[in-house]
C-alpha cells in the first residue's frame, strides 16, 4: 500500500510538531510505503534539515508554506473571469458563514436551516475546488490571489445587501489582511503535487492535522478520488479561533469563517476521523463531522525508557512532589506554588522539585517570575531573592545532575502533579503513569480520560484543591501503591506505540478496502484494459513486473490528456528523500 503522508510544520522536519508520531507511526508501519508530503512552516524550520529517515519512505516533497514567489502566470481572459466568479463566490460564502456564526442568517425552521447551511457548503466546495482546477490549468494562483481584482471580488461580496453589518463595514485595510490571509492558505492549491506521478499514484492520503495539511489531500481525492483519512491531536480550527480574538471584527468574522468551512468540508470527504482524545473529538462533532466517520486513537508513546522506573516505584522519597513539563503560564505554576505554601504547612518535609524548559521569551519571563515567588512565599529557606539552594522548591532542567532522564525525574518523587489550565492531550502525565507514580491533575482537556480512575482530579486555578488532594496523598503510602499501579497498567494498555501503530494499520486496510482508487488504464486503442492494476501491485515480486504498454487516464476534473504509466516496480526502486520544492 502508497501513503501519502501530508504534514504542516512537522515530519520530517527535525524541528516540526507532532514529528515524534509520524515517524514512530512509519517506522512501525515497514509493510507499506509512505511519500510524505510536507509544507514548512518558516526558513529556520528548513534550516534544521529532517530527522534520518527509513527505508519505506520513498519520497519527500516540500512546500514553504510561510512564502510564495509570484508565479508570474498571466490569465487570459476567460481564465480572469474564471477566477473572478469563483473567488468571488467563495468570498460569498464566507460572508454567509460569518452571518451563521453571529446569528444572524434567517431561520425559516430547522428543516431550512440545515439545507441552508447544506448550500453553502456546497458553494464553498465548488468555489474551492473550482479554484484548484484553474491552477492546475493555468500553472498556479499566487498572482491572482494577490491581485487588486481578488480584494474587489472580497468587497463586493463584502458589500452585498444581505452580507452581516461585521463584513458590510469592513475598511480597505482589513479587506487587505483577509486577503493575505486567503492568499496564504489557498498556496496549496498552487503546488504540483496533484500528478499521477504524485498524490495521484497514493492509495490512500493521511492528514496528520487538519487545515492546510489536509488540503492536498482534498484535492487528491477530488482529482484522483485517493480516499482521505484525517489525524487531529489538537483540532486546527480551535487554534484559529484562538489567534484571531486579537484581530478587527470583520477580519475575525470572516477569517474564521474561511477556517470553519474549510474543516467543515474536510471532515465531509475525509472517509475516517481519529481525534486523539474525547475533547478533539466533542469539538470534530460540534463542527460537522460525522459521528460514524470518528474512530478515537490514542497517541502513541515509547514505554521502554520508563519500564526500570515503573517496576521499582518503592524507590521514590515519599516526601517529594514532581511536576514535569514545558514551562508557560497555561501550565499555572503559580497556583502549584501558591498551593505547595499550604501543603508545607501540613507537611513540613514535603520538597516540590519544578522540572522542565522554559519556552522562549514569554516562558523565560513566566520562569523569572515563578523563582520570585518561590523566594517570596519561602523567605527563611532561601539565600537570595532567587536562590534555589535550601530553598523546598528547585527549578532544574532535564539532563542536570539530579534528573538526566525523564524517566529519574518521575523517579524521584511519590506523586507527580499537573496544574494547567490549558492543556490538550498530556504526555507528561503517560510518561508518569508509566513510571508507576500516583498523580494530582486540574480537569482540563484530556485529563479526566487520560487518568481514568488512577489519581486524582481537582478544578483548575484551585491552590486549596490541589493541596488538599496532594496531602491525601503524601499521608497514604498505600493508596499511592494502589493509583500508580492502576495507572501503569492502564498506560500500558492504552498509549503505547504499538497499540497506536496497530489501530493505523488497522484503519488504513479498511479504507482502502471499502474504497480503492480505481485507476483506469488504457489500451493502445483506446480501450479500457480489464484487471491492468491488479489487487496484487504493491507486492513485490513477479506480479508487480507487468509489461504494461499503455496510457492512464487522469482523474475528474482534468481535460482528458493521458500519460504513460508508471509500473510500480519502477516506483519501488526511486531513491529515499529527496527535496522538491
Amino acid at each position: 500500500m502508497r501513503i501519502g503522508l501530508l504534514t504542516e510544520g512537522g515530519y520530517p522536519y527535525v524541528g516540526g510538531d507532532a514529528g515524534l508520531w509520524c515517524d514512530r507511526l512509519v517506522r512501525g508501519l515497514g509493510q507499506h510505503d509512505f511519500d510524505v508530503y510536507a509544507l514548512s512552516r518558516d526558513k529556520r524550520q528548513e534550516d534544521e534539515g529532517w530527522t534520518p529517515l527509513p527505508s519505506q519512505v520513498r519520497r519527500v516533497r516540500t512546500a514553504p508554506l510561510w512564502m510564495a514567489e509570484d508565479d508570474g502566470v498571466g490569465y487570459g481572459r476567460r481564465a480572469r473571469r474564471r477566477f473572478t466568479d469563483a473567488y468571488g463566490e467563495l468570498a460569498a460564502t464566507l460572508c454567509a458563514g460569518s452571518a451563521e456564526a453571529a446569528g444572524l442568517a434567517p431561520t425559516a425552521g430547522a428543516e431550512s436551516a440545515v439545507e441552508a447551511s447544506a448550500t453553502q457548503a456546497d458553494r464553498f466546495a465548488n468555489a474551492l475546488y473550482g479554484l484548484a482546477e484553474l491552477a492546475r490549468e493555468e500553472g498556479g494562483l499566487v498572482g491572482a490571489l494577490r491581485s487588486e481584482t481578488a480584494v474587489r471580488a472580497l468587497e463586493r461580496a463584502c458589500r452585498a445587501p444581505r452580507a452581516p453589518r461585521t463584513v458590510r463595514e469592513a475598511r480597505v485595510p482589513e479587506l487587505l489582511t483577509v486577503a493575505a490571509h486567503l492568499e496564504r492558505a489557498l498556496r496549496p492549491l498552487s503546488l504540483d503535487w496533484y500528478e499521477d506521478d504524485g498524490l495521484g499514484s497514493a492509495d490512500l492520503c493521511h492528514a496528520a492535522s487538519g487545515g492546510a495539511a489536509a488540503l492536498p489531500g482534498l484535492l487528491a481525492r477530488h482529482f484522483h478520488g485517493v480516499p482521505l483519512l484525517v489525524t487531529e491531536y489538537g483540532v486546527r480550527l480551535r487554534t484559529h479561533y484562538l489567534a484571531a480574538t486579537d484581530a478587527a471584527p470583520a477580519v475575525r468574522a470572516l477569517v474564521t469563517a474561511f477556517h470553519g468551512r474549510l474543516a467543515a468540508e474536510i471532515y465531509r470527504r475525509a472517509e475516517r476521523i481519529t481525534p486523539g482524545n474525547a475533547h478533539a473529538r466533542r469539538w470534530q462533532e460540534r463542527c460537522g463531522a460525522d459521528r460514524a466517520k470518528l474512530h478515537t486513537v490514542h497517541p502513541g508513546m515509547d514505554a521502554a525508557p520508563f519500564t526500570e522506573v515503573g517496576e521499582a516505584p518503592d524507590a521514590a522519597d515519599p516526601d517529594t512532589l514532581v511536576w514535569v513539563g514545558r514551562i508557560e503560564p497555561a501550565k499555572d505554576l503559580i497556583s502549584l506554588l501558591h498551593a505547595f505554601a499550604q501543603i508545607r504547612k501540613e507537611e513540613p518535609k514535603t520538597r516540590l522539585r519544578i522540572i522542565g524548559a522554559a519556552d522562549g521569551a514569554e516562558g523565560a519571563a513566566y520562569l523569572a517570575h515563578c523563582r520570585a515567588l518561590a523566594a517570596q512565599l519561602f523567605p527563611d529557606e532561601a539565600e537570595g531573592p532567587h536562590a534555589v539552594g535550601d530553598n523546598p522548591v528547585s527549578f532544574e532542567e532535564i539532563g542536570g545532575p539530579e534528573a538526566p532522564t525523564p524517566a529519574e525525574a518521575y523517579a524521584s518523587g511519590a506523586v507527580t502533579v499537573l496544574s494547567s489550565v490549558v492543556e490538550g492531550f498530556p504526555i507528561s502525565l503517560v510518561e508518569a503513569m508509566f513510571c508507576a507514580r500516583a498523580t494530582v491533575s486540574t480537569d482540563v482537556g484530556a485529563v479526566v480520560e487520560v487518568i481514568g480512575g488512577t489519581g486524582l482530579v481537582v478544578p483548575p486555578r484551585n491552590p486549596r484543591a490541589l493541596a488538599e488532594a496532594c496531602v491525601a496523598l503524601l499521608r497514604d503510602p498505600e493508596r499511592r501503591a494502589r493509583l500508580g499501579a492502576a495507572a501503569r497498567a492502564r498506560a500500558l494498555e492504552l498509549f503505547t506505540v504499538e497499540q497506536n501503530v496497530a489501530a493505523f494499520h488497522g484503519i488504513y486496510l479498511e479504507i482502502v478496502a471499502r474504497c480503492p482508487v480505481r485507476r483506469v488504464v488504457l489500451e493502445a486503442g483506446g480501450e479500457p484494459l480489464p484487471f491492468a492494476v491488479p489487487a496484487e501491485a504493491r507486492v513485490p515480486g513477479r506480479w508487480t513486473d507487468p509489461a504494461l504498454r499503455g496510457v492512464v487516464r487522469r482523474g475528474p476534473g482534468w481535460a482528458g490528456q493521458r500519460a504513460p504509466v508508471r509500473a510500480s516496480a519502477a516506483v519501488a526502486a526511486m531513491p529515499g528523500a529527496e527535496r522538491v520544492r
